[in-house]
């Protein structure tokens, strides 16, 4: 649709930040107990976010719409779901052909009471003054009665800006309140609150390939705050060149600054943890593969684990430490994944990461939608790779890891060519009990309608499926390609 720049005023519970025109929705109080920072409407329950930029609203073809899926004593999938979209009152827009609503989402506390905001990126929204695919950013406000009030965070400044490819929001800056970070075409910008005020900086501009800049926060340099993963890269136009970066908070600048840099490394997915629990944050890149033509400092760790899909993880220090330093790199080839490597298998296309086994260690989660099943083609699979005291793996190499797909005994369903099983995986304790629990997205289930997995603490057992049609959402003949993104903390 065509959209006027209207922005959102930012309400923090403790401190108000005053510039004009930017506020984050405030939610309900939470009805229950339980903290968590993905709870939506406030009943103490993790919730989860699934993105159908594919899909129909009002007649319009990948209009786009997000679920937000409750939890619950059974988890998600058993207590119904919310469906947002630009036609859901006091959300900005109108549903439109291609607007693609829920490209890129994440549910997070921003305000820090109690209730979780939706951030949604729309990167096909046509923008007045702005052009045509300028893109934007919405945010929703949580509440116990049903999606609050939404605002625009930020639009594209020009015509194919296509803001809303990917969103991330973390305190960067250490006061408290949360900096929203979105990637857009060739450029990522950041929306950050600096004591009474706000402002937009540019964290990095560059050719992406035509791709979303793939987007991450943790701890990376042991500071307390949290810092800022960027990773993107292109081939040939204008040149080819590949990066993973690491941002912080430039105080005295107001600026992001970059300090630390792997190059040549390709990824489509990052995600941070503390894999061997030595207090520090990692970070893991997923589907890692070089991508100069001249191999200078193998970036994604021995070329030959690149085969199908690598994981490759750089290890935080201590705070006098260089991060990265250490690193490991594993794919299906390694000694306790279970599986092949083969070429196609995109092991690591998609992260999470929780402490599933609650070891005081992190565990990753990686899904490989390109896997085979026996002769089904692309039928995929997702791995639970468990964090250890020297990390994801043992001192001998060895990973220690159990993987799942539709043919897995105890996990419902069929696996058939196409499903894309482990497309986007997610985690939270959506039953609160304390025991994180797994999801992965299955967009290509059912000729693309798409479904989800509920894995309850990481197990096979009790394992559950839902999907537009168990949730009763509408235009149930269309290829919503459900289960992709999903976003949960």
């Amino acid at each position: 649709m065509s959209h006027s720049c209207r922005t959102l005023t930012y309400a923090i519970a403790v401190a108000a930040a005053v510039t004009a025109g930017f506020v984050i929705p405030v939610g309900a109080t939470a009805a229950a107990p339980r903290v968590t920072t993905s709870d939506f409407n406030g009943d103490g329950y993790a919730d989860l976010a699934v993105g159908v930029p594919e899909g129909t609203v009002g007649g319009k073809a990948k209009a786009g719409y997000v679920n937000v899926v409750r939890g619950g004593p059974k988890g998600v999938g058993a207590h119904g779901s919310i469906r947002v979209t630009q036609a859901t009152p006091e959300v900005p827009g109108t549903p439109e052909a291609g607007d693609r609503f829920g490209a890129s989402v994440a549910l997070t506390d921003l305000n820090g009471d109690g209730i979780a905001e939706l951030l949604a990126g729309v990167p096909g929204e046509d923008v007045t003054d702005r052009g045509t695919d300028a893109g934007m950013v919405i945010v929703v406000g949580g509440s116990t009665g049903g999606p609050g009030p939404g605002s625009t965070v930020l639009t594209g400044p020009s015509p194919s800006a296509a803001y809303g490819k990917s969103v991330v929001a973390a305190d960067l800056t250490g006061g408290g309140n949360k900096a929203i970070v979105v990637g857009g075409t060739d450029k990522v910008v950041a929306r950050v609150i600096v004591g009474e005020d706000s402002m937009v900086t540019t964290v990095v501009a560059a050719p992406m390939g035509g791709r979303a800049p793939v987007l991450a926060t943790g701890d990376f340099d042991s500071d307390g705050t949290a810092d800022l993963a960027v990773a993107y890269w292109t081939a040939g136009v204008p040149h080819t060149q590949s990066h993973v970066r690491l941002w912080r908070w430039d105080a005295d600048r107001s600026e992001m600054a970059n300090f630390w840099n792997t190059d040549n490394a390709g990824v489509t997915a990052l995600a941070a943890g503390d894999f061997d629990g030595d207090g520090h944050d990692d970070l893991a890149l997923g589907e890692c593969r070089e991508i100069a033509d001249e191999n200078i400092d193998d970036p994604c760790g021995p070329e030959e684990l690149a085969k199908g899909g690598g994981v490759h993880v750089h290890y935080g220090s201590p705070a006098s430490g260089s991060f990265g330093t250490r690193a490991q790199t594993l794919n299906q080839d390694t000694v306790g994944v279970p599986g092949v490597a083969e070429d196609g298998d995109r092991f690591g296309a998609a992260l999470a990461v929780a402490d599933v086994n609650r070891d005081g260690r992190d565990d990753l989660i990686a899904g490989a939608p390109g896997e085979a099943i026996g002769s089904k083609a692309r039928a995929g699979a997702a791995w639970l790779l468990r964090g250890g005291a020297k990390g994801l793996l043992d001192a001998a190499g060895a990973a220690r890891s159990v993987s799942w797909n539709q043919d897995t005994p105890r996990v419902s369903g069929v696996a058939e060519a196409g499903d894309a099983f482990g497309a986007a995986v997610a985690t939270g304790d959506y039953n609160a009990d304390r025991v994180p629990d797994v999801t992965a997205g299955s967009p290509g289930e059912n000729a693309s309608l798409g479904a989800a997995w509920l894995l309850p603490g990481g197990s096979a057992d009790s394992s559950t499926a839902f999907s537009p049609r168990t949730l009763g959402l509408p235009y149930l003949s269309t290829a919503q390609k459900y289960g992709k993104p999903l976003g949960s903390h």
